[in-house]
């Protein structure tokens, strides 16, 4: 202390038998010192309740087929184990999540495969699904039968854009049998396909988990191919080259731990 009077070149103390008080100059220094001092405890604080995720922020990018296949129930616990933190969820298209992660705008992401993952960012797939081709009740003569993919030529198609990796994946899947994706509607999301099915405007390829309830009810039913539609893949991007909070570590270890068990 008296170091810090010699180099302040003023007295802050006042010494006596009954104690210490502030001179003056003191006064002025301690309010300067006491809010210095409030701001660090605060951070401090702070720090301290999201490392043990009691509150803190957590910003995650999730296509719309990874939240329907994967991810509702595993936000739901996320959010029943730590009420505290707040999530902002991005709605992004698999490439746009990808980016999202490579600029820092979200820790990590949840999308569907076809995905194109350089580094420092990795990729884990964590749950398989299929794609299934519907029809609603204007096609009946297709049920029970099986048909080839040339065959989808003479039928009205829904896709989704031509800039998401759903089409990119059916694009590839049609040129492999030498045929060519031409849809005659391209929706903005999955969600959008099943009810135009269900209304006949044309046939659509879905993951089955989005159709099973319209499947149920025969609203739409399976048009069964003669090729095999290969299994597409949810998986969780991240940046290898930034540590996660530890909001999105216990997300991470919520995702693996799930989709370990069920898939």
């Amino acid at each position: 202390m008296n170091n810090l009077e010699a180099d302040l070149g003023c007295r802050l103390f006042v010494r006596s038998r009954k104690g210490v008080t502030l001179t003056p100059e003191g006064e002025k220094l301690f309010t300067h010192v006491e809010s210095a001092y409030e701001q660090i405890r605060l951070g401090e604080s702070e720090l301290s309740r999201s490392a043990s995720l009691q509150s803190g922020n957590l910003s995650i990018a999730i296509s719309e087929i990874a939240l329907h296949v994967v991810m509702l129930p595993i936000l739901q616990q996320y959010k029943a184990t730590y009420p505290g933190i707040h999530v902002q969820i991005l709605n992004h298209s698999t490439p746009q999540g990808i980016q999202a992660v490579s600029r820092g705008i979200a820790e990590i992401a949840v999308v569907s495969t076809p995905t194109e993952v350089m580094k420092p960012l990795s990729e884990i797939k964590i749950k398989s699904f299929q794609e299934i081709l519907i029809a609603g009740r204007l096609y009946e003569n297709l049920a029970g039968k099986e048909i080839s993919l040339k065959d989808l030529s003479s039928y009205p198609m829904i896709s989704l854009g031509r800039e998401t990796t759903s089409f990119a994946f059916l694009n590839k899947l049609f040129a492999s049998h030498g045929m060519i994706l031409a849809p005659s509607i391209e929706a903005a999301t999955t969600d959008q396909i099943l009810p135009m099915v269900a209304h006949d405007i044309g046939l659509g390829f879905v993951p089955l988990t989005f159709a099973g309830e319209a499947l149920e009810s025969g609203k739409v039913f399976q048009v069964h191919l003669r090729e095999t539609i290969p299994p597409r893949h949810i998986c969780l991007i991240k940046d290898k080259s930034h540590p996660l909070s530890a909001a999105a570590a216990a997300l991470e270890q919520i995702i693996l731990s799930v989709c370990h068990t069920t898939d």
